[in-house]
């Protein structure tokens, strides 16, 4: 890298080694590039003037000419408030500090012309700008769009605001010419219409005009995405190329005897495309990575065990996890129920199986009778081990930590074939970039007679209606989930919480008529198991409960799904717990209440649960209003560190760069051509410094 780009961020005019360690801190800005890649968030365009008049129909920043025509103050020590009565031709305005009163005071002048450029608000009536921006009327000749950038109170401190980042990064472009290497190929950046990267960078910081910023912008997110993609890319070329697997040539006789005489219904299109990537995964001599997405109620565990019946027919055996005991417990059953006919061997393993059972299935096992193990946690032991164990899938993929996963892959000489299955849709972006280096395959459609799940957004004060509602729905014979954020009552959120609902329902819904249960985290595993149990079996009508039952109970008779204070909850929790009813023939409904004054993220997140049943439409959604960070979780998005892109608002550039960068690796695997130097050295150095958080196995 050149020189001049890793030179000590003190030694730029300006820094010094105060301003440099709160720089190091704050924002991990420790060289020239690492400022240079400091982005702004927005631009001001400082070349329009507003008069006091048009405030009314403003929206967001305004600048104006005008005069103080004088100052009042209020208020005393850390409440003293400094109030500026400001004046142009068209009216008046308030402009308000409620810091450094005195200094600001001090600094303006009464009756002399000046420019504001601060937000317009609005208080008890009265427009006020808080903290304006004042410059010279003179200062209006020379600024057009004015880059804005994100500062702390800390770097406030030492003179580092927008304004004082501003100022750093212009010293830094002055001295920029010929200093930045461009790795892109002439070529790929001819063919995408892409401007040089040191003029980016110089427009990024510096813009004449809108079309020099979304120019620059265009350039830098796809260097960015593009260099992403390729990672991704290589790393599972690597993969693929050291990963050998077991090879199942066959499709096998325990799946044609299965697929022709026993299957429990006729597998939709969706279905039938996945299982033919997996049939073509599993007969490639390769390590099979490969996640499975489907939405609540698509058959993915069909899928699942067709896939394993491949293994069987192969002369392997076939691992099934599941996060929790009950939903192990019902996987077991249900396919138990299909393969009894068939002869083939089907166990179960969990924490709760005594140790004088677990002898003879270790030895089952180890044997070969055994030729599909379903359990928990339990199947990771090393006591429990295989004759030949050649696919294992896991359900609910992120509920597993990488290191208990990787204890399943040395149960064999080589690892076995993986099949990852989630019921979480995962936006295209972020499973095109989080998992680029996995095979994905998607259950995009539901199976037919599968009636829609009818979902309404109740206030507080239509509690009584939703309750009569309830009884009707017992009445015909249906149970009833209701699902509250909180355990005990917080003193820092007013949320229903599940002890109050346990016993305002219990007063609403006295016994006999009525009977119960209440399901939380805290308690005791078997206590948890009982109450389970009892509404699985039709004992109880109600289930008072946390989102512990967010994965794993499977009642086809409930039929209705109440989410209180259903704003605490994100989007694809939300459509996780609706996808708990809605599993029989009869319609099923969620109803999520909500306190009579939620913010506007909270409004849309009702508005979009309420319009669409779409898992793949309401992830999109949750990425727009979270981001992926905190749909991935803080490690996993590690490899999302973005400085300029947004994988929510750039779908269409991660795509492209994504087809760029197979093109480039189909054109030169090897990436040796004179031409893509730059990319091999900018991928090695990637390769190095980041840790493989994308994959799986």
């Amino acid at each position: 890298m050149n020189n001049f780009l890793i030179t000590p961020i003190e030694y730029l005019k300006g820094v010094g080694p105060q301003k440099a360690e709160v720089l190091k801190k704050e924002l991990g800005i420790f060289t020239y590039k690492d400022l240079l890649e400091y982005f702004p968030f927005r631009y001001v365009d400082r070349s329009q003037f507003h008069t006091v008049a048009d405030l009314v129909k403003l929206q967001g920043h305004a600048q104006i000419k005008g005069r103080i025509i004088g100052f009042q103050e209020a208020g005393v020590g850390r409440n003293k408030r400094l109030t500026a009565k400001f004046q142009d031709t068209t009216g008046m305005i308030d402009l308000v500090w409620f810091k450094g009163a005195s200094w600001i005071k001090s600094s303006l002048k009464i009756n002399e012309e000046i420019l504001i450029y601060g937000k317009p608000t609005q208080f008890k009536g009265r427009w006020n700008i808080p903290h304006p921006e004042i410059a010279s009327i003179n200062a209006a000749e020379s600024v057009g769009l004015q880059p804005v950038y994100s500062s702390t109170e800390r770097l406030n401190s030492v003179g580092l605001n927008t304004k004082g980042i501003e100022k750093l990064i212009r010293s830094l472009i002055e001295n920029i010419g010929g200093q930045i290497e461009d790795v892109l190929p002439v070529q790929l950046k001819i063919e995408h219409r892409l401007i040089d990267r040191e003029l980016a960078m110089i427009w990024v910081h510096d813009p004449s005009t809108e079309m020099e910023v979304q120019q620059a912008r265009f350039r830098l997110k796809f260097e960015e995405l593009f260099f992403l993609q390729m990672e991704l890319l290589v790393r599972k070329q690597i993969t693929m190329e050291k990963s050998k697997g077991y090879l199942m040539e066959n499709v096998g006789d325990a799946f044609n005897d299965f697929y022709k005489k026993h299957i429990p219904f006729e597998l939709t299109n969706a279905q039938k495309r996945v299982l033919k990537e997996i049939r073509i995964d599993m007969n490639t001599g390769h390590h099979m990575n490969r996640l499975l997405q489907g939405d609540v109620g698509s058959g993915k565990t069909l899928v699942a065990l067709l896939s394993m019946l491949i293994a069987v027919g192969n002369d392997f055996q076939a691992a099934l996890i599941a996060p929790t005991e009950i939903l192990a417990i019902q996987h077991y059953e249900s396919i138990r129920e299909l393969l009894d006919p068939m002869g083939i061997e089907v166990a179960l393993l969990t924490g709760s199986v005594k140790k004088k059972d677990r002898k003879p299935l270790h030895e089952q096992l180890l044997n070969g009778k055994i030729k599909i193990l379903i359990g928990t946690h339990a199947l990771l032991e090393e006591t429990v081990q295989f004759s030949n164990l050649g696919l294992v899938v896991i359900d609910e993929q992120h509920r597993f930590g990488v290191a208990q996963r990787a204890r399943m892959w040395k149960k064999n000489e080589l690892p076995p074939h993986v099949l990852i299955m989630t019921a979480t849709p995962i936006p295209r972006t972020l499973a095109m970039t989080f998992y680029g280096d996995l095979e994905v395959s998607v259950i995009d459609e539901l199976p037919p007679g599968r009636k829609p799940i009818t979902t309404s957004h109740r206030y507080d004060e239509s509690r009584l209606r939703v309750f009569g509602f309830m009884r009707e729905e017992i009445k015909k014979g249906r149970q009833i989930y209701i699902v509250y954020p909180l355990i005990m009552e917080s003193e820092t959120l007013d949320f229903n919480n599940l002890m109050d609902g346990f016993e305002a329902i219990s007063r609403s819904f006295p016994k006999p008529h009525y009977q119960i249960s209440m399901v939380h985290g805290k308690l005791k595993p078997e206590d948890k198991e009982f109450e389970m149990n009892r509404f699985i079996k039709g004992e109880t009508q109600i289930m008072v409960a946390t989102t512990v039952i967010e994965v794993g109970v499977n009642v086809p008779n409930a039929s209705v799904m109440v989410i209180e204070s259903a704003e605490r909850f994100g989007l694809s929790q939300l459509h996780q717990l609706r996808g708990r009813v809605g599993r029989g023939a009869e319609q099923s409904f969620c109803i999520l209440m909500t306190g009579d004054k939620i913010s506007e993220d909270s409004k849309k997140r009702m508005e979009t649960m309420v319009r669409t049943n779409d898992g793949f439409e309401i992830a999109e959604v949750d990425l727009q209003l979270r981001g992926p960070g905190d749909l991935l979780g803080t490690q996993q998005s590690g490899l999302l560190d973005l400085k300029i892109s947004n994988l929510s608002k750039d779908a269409q550039i991660v795509a492209m760069a994504r087809e760029v960068a197979k093109q480039v690796l189909t054109n030169d695997p090897t990436i040796e051509l004179p031409e893509n130097k730059g990319i091999r050295s900018r991928l090695s150095d990637l390769l190095r410094s980041r840790p493989n958080w994308g994959r799986i196995a």
